[in-house]
């Protein structure tokens, strides 16, 4: 074996082991309604950099509540602009990081075909016990679906068939269980290959409601640390935004 082959074979396994020893984890709270293209893009996101995104969902404001209780997360996927942004305020997150990674998209969905009609005329004709939504105060989703109702001249109506799911995530699970008939939830909890994957939905006209802007922004925790600003750059890169996209979103 020559020299030259030997220094090329140890410079090789050094450069293998600068990966390894470069590569970590970043601990990410994610709103319940990125879940499935959260997971998609970590997976991505690790090959693509060595570093590992360790992921939590659930309801926007609850995260808040765990981040100024001292949780350990690093960056924060929110499902607004408005929790972000008062971190920022309050001392608890990096402003120059903080930038709007998806603009989501209320759906009025059933799990069973037929049930919502593509107008939404079924939230008028009240022809159904139950109406799922996730609770206005901790997750933007729930609030965007009070605000579509009252636009609409339907809460008064409606508020006696409503239960509340403390995250989008739990919303969703009420209607696919049947423990509600229909429920406001994310468009991309409902949406692959460009269309509705099941049952029957109405996606809720963007002029009912504020827009849905999703901030992510790197925790104090996160700050200086590679693996958080790794995760934060590919998130903008086209390769995520390309996921994001799939999964109903506006980018």
């Amino acid at each position: 074996m020559t020299r030259n082959l030997i220094a090329g074979l140890l410079g090789s396994l050094l450069a293998s082991l600068a990966t390894v020893a470069a590569a970590d984890t970043v601990q990410v709270a994610v709103a319940a309604n990125f879940t499935a293209p959260m997971k998609q893009i970590a997976a991505d996101f690790e090959k693509a950099t060595g570093h590992t995104a360790v992921l939590s969902f659930g309801a926007t404001g609850k995260f808040y509540a765990q981040i100024k209780s001292g949780a350990p997360f690093e960056v924060f996927l929110a499902a607004d602009d408005e929790t972000p942004a008062k971190l920022v305020q309050e001392g608890g997150a990096a402003a120059a990081s903080r930038f709007t990674y998806a603009t989501g998209k209320l759906v009025l969905w059933s799990a069973k075909e037929g049930v919502v009609d593509a107008q939404g005329e079924v939230l008028k004709k009240g022809n159904f016990a139950h109406l799922a939504i996730a609770a206005p105060k901790l997750a933007p989703y729930g609030a965007a679906a009070v605000e579509t109702m009252t636009q609409l001249g339907l809460l008064d109506t409606l508020t006696p068939k409503l239960v509340q799911g403390e995250s989008i995530g739990q919303t969703f699970g009420f209607v696919t269980s049947g423990n509600a008939e229909l429920g406001f939830v994310a468009l991309s909890q409902v949406f692959e290959n460009g269309k509705i994957k099941s049952g029957s939905a109405w996606i809720v006209p963007a002029k009912l409601h504020a827009p849905i802007r999703q901030d992510a922004v790197i925790l104090t925790n996160g700050q200086g640390k590679p693996a958080a600003a790794a995760l934060a750059s590919y998130l903008r890169s086209d390769a995520a935004k390309a996921v994001i996209r799939s999964f109903g979103y506006e980018v």
